[in-house]
């Protein structure tokens, strides 16, 4: 319990300066009987009416006042699910809004082709190491046996530079397999109108699939392509000679095809 000094050092210390107790507090000094009186009001000062100017007044209809109406309640609508349209998920409320992806650029293919003539036919062949024919390639070398067990003369003459692609190496041009494909038939149809030819050799793959659009499965069959006529599809001589068994179908579809080109006696 505490006492009359300590309880004035608490109030000191909490700056507490005037205060009534709810309860007698033991040990406490007497009240002060002023601080029990009622705290008076202050008067509000009267306002002396102003002059009247010597025209009457007129009466002014009062302004009737809106009734204040009972505020309203919020409505609150409850989703109820429906059979027929489900709500869209935020994920696809986000792929809506996000703009369509334009499509990625394909990668230009990278391949060397090189035209040549033997007597009747002409030849699309792939250039594995994209350099042009040696005398002494085995490429080479296998392409002449094949020339030759063919009827055709085993020197062929070389047609134009070799195509290479990509062409450019740089810039925004578009170098994909369809660009690739409409030049290299472009390039094969104008050579072919100015010598024309009983049948087209396409030697590779990327000369089966750029001037013929056809794939491996295609090997050893005969194609009719537009604007180049009949072509035969064939392994290139680098998958000839890593696989020499190839080389009993590549004879075995020649003899079915020799009376194309073979002058008849």
């Amino acid at each position: 319990m505490l006492t009359e000094p300590r309880r004035r050092a608490y109030l000191s210390a909490m700056q507490v300066v005037h205060w009534l107790p709810r309860a007698e507090l033991p040990f406490a000094a007497p009240s002060r009987p002023e601080l029990l009186l009622p705290v008076a009001l202050p008067e509000e000062p009267l306002l002396d009416p102003a002059p009247v100017a010597s025209a009457p007044p007129t009466a002014v209809a009062p302004v009737p006042r809106p009734s204040p109406r009972p505020a309203e309640r919020p409505k609150i609508e409850v989703p109820r699910p429906s059979s027929t349209a489900k709500p869209a998920t935020p994920a696809a409320q986000t792929e809506s809004k996000t703009p369509a992806a334009k499509p990625a650029r394909v990668a230009p293919p990278r391949f060397a082709l090189q035209l040549l003539r033997a007597g009747n036919c002409a030849l699309l062949v792939e250039l594995a190491t994209g350099q042009p024919f040696q005398s002494r390639d085995p490429s080479y070398l296998l392409l002449k046996d094949m020339l030759r067990a063919a009827g055709l003369p085993d020197a062929p003459q070389i047609v134009g530079e070799p195509v290479r692609w990509p062409m450019l190496m740089r810039g925004n041009l578009d170098q994909g397999p369809d660009a690739a494909r409409e030049f290299v038939q472009a390039f094969v149809q104008a050579r072919l109108e100015d010598a024309p030819c009983t049948c087209l050799w396409l030697v590779g793959l990327p000369a089966m699939r750029f001037a013929g659009a056809a794939e491996e499965s295609a090997y050893y069959q005969t194609l009719e392509v537009d604007g180049l006529g009949t072509a035969w599809a064939l392994p290139g001589l680098e998958l000839l000679m890593d696989e020499p068994q190839r080389k009993a179908d590549v004879w075995k579809a020649m003899r079915q095809l020799m009376a194309r080109w073979k002058p008849v006696a």
